[in-house]
């Protein structure tokens, strides 16, 4: 097949989605939504350049660029790196755009490489990456060093192993069907809750965070980067505060974003101790994220996950009535989750190979 040398930019990150120099970062989101497409013909897994844009715009807690890659003037793939801001981060987490149209004529491989150089400029030692894969079997079948699940190969985990990084873990992509008879979740979450006693109790809010709950919940968002099954995968301990909390908020709302949060907080000590974020854009008919869920380690096994995932599930439904489904993404290996999940309805749509290298 032909190779095609593509002249790659860096990507234009625009003060305003409207402005007239968004146009590049506007094809950035179209781009990322046909990838998902034609990868796993769900669109919406990613999310549109106006949503993001807030963030790539602050580089508090993470410094996001990308690469756009053209040949005789047009668009034919992008990457993206987002880099930790952690003093110990050691990763650059990239993100591979180049269309079935585009594919096979070296622009993956310019991409990767140009990503390469820019993670080992800015002194990252592991590159990791993120492939789709449709819920089938082919007679090739990947299994990560986990060793729990497997994806079908495609190209672009061909392209993976070809430039050197290890499949580390399998994530399972789930959805939930918001009109459905929320029954089966009443009734998980009262059995749930009896189970955990009068030692927790719900808290849920909207964001932004009321101000007194800011460093609670901080102190269990840290606890997603250290808590949550990650195989191999380098990911650095995350440093949060009350402000960047704010941040946080600042930024989904900034961008259209409506955010329910779903916490248990442990009644002698007053800590969160787990929580469950929902997450849909300016249009409330669209499909709503799990943003993160997390029980602490020390207070698992008081069926906490349950509590959270129904009660906001539960609010969801009359919150926005309008939105057909929620999407989340689990460890294969987090089974303890996955059997929450599967005993309320969610059904696995799609699937995420966690790829690393080591430079």
């Amino acid at each position: 097949m032909k190779t095609t040398e593509p002249t790659i930019t860096p990507l234009i990150v625009p003060a305003s989605i409207d402005d007239d120099t968004a146009a590049e970062f506007r094809a950035y989101g179209e781009l990322n939504r046909q990838i998902c497409d034609e990868q796993v013909g769900l669109p919406d897994l990613a999310e549109d350049a106006a949503q993001v844009l807030p963030g790539w715009r602050d580089d508090t807690d993470s410094l996001d660029r990308g690469f756009v890659a053209r040949v005789a003037g047009e668009i034919v793939g992008m990457v993206t790196i987002s880099f930790a801001q952690e003093e110990e981060a050691n990763a650059a987490e990239l993100d591979m755009l180049v269309p079935e149209a585009h594919w096979g004529h070296g622009i993956e491989k310019a991409l990767l490489a140009h990503a390469e150089d820019e993670a080992r400029a800015r002194g990252r030692t592991v590159l990791q990456l993120w492939s789709l894969h449709r819920p089938e079997e082919t007679e090739r079948m990947l299994v990560p060093r986990t060793g729990w699940g497997r994806i079908p190969a495609t190209p672009l985990s061909d392209l993976a192993e070809s430039a050197g990084f290890t499949l580390e873990q399998v994530e399972r992509n789930s959805e939930f069907d918001l009109r459905s008879d929320p029954a089966l979740l009443r009734t998980a979450l009262a059995e749930a809750n009896a189970h955990a006693g009068a030692q927790y109790r719900i808290v849920e809010w909207m964001l932004p965070t009321p101000p007194e709950l800011r460093s609670k919940y901080a102190a269990i968002l840290a606890r997603l980067s250290t808590d949550a099954p990650s195989g191999e995968m380098d990911f650095v301990a995350e440093v949060w505060d009350a402000d960047r909390v704010a941040r946080r908020d600042a930024r989904m709302t900034e961008s259209g974003r409506a955010v329910s949060v779903t916490a248990v907080q442990h009644v002698p000590t007053g800590d969160l101790v787990a929580y469950n974020e929902l997450v849909i854009g300016t249009d409330r008919t669209g499909v709503t994220h799990q943003q993160g869920t997390l029980v602490s380690k020390d207070h698992r096994g008081h069926r906490l996950g349950t509590i959270v995932k129904c009660a906001n599930l539960l609010r969801w439904q009359e919150l926005m009535p309008h939105s057909p489904v929620v999407s989340t993404f689990n460890a294969e290996e987090n089974r303890p989750m996955l059997s929450i999940n599967e005993r309320i309805g969610f059904r696995p749509v799609s699937y995420a190979g966690a790829w690393q290298k080591k430079l």
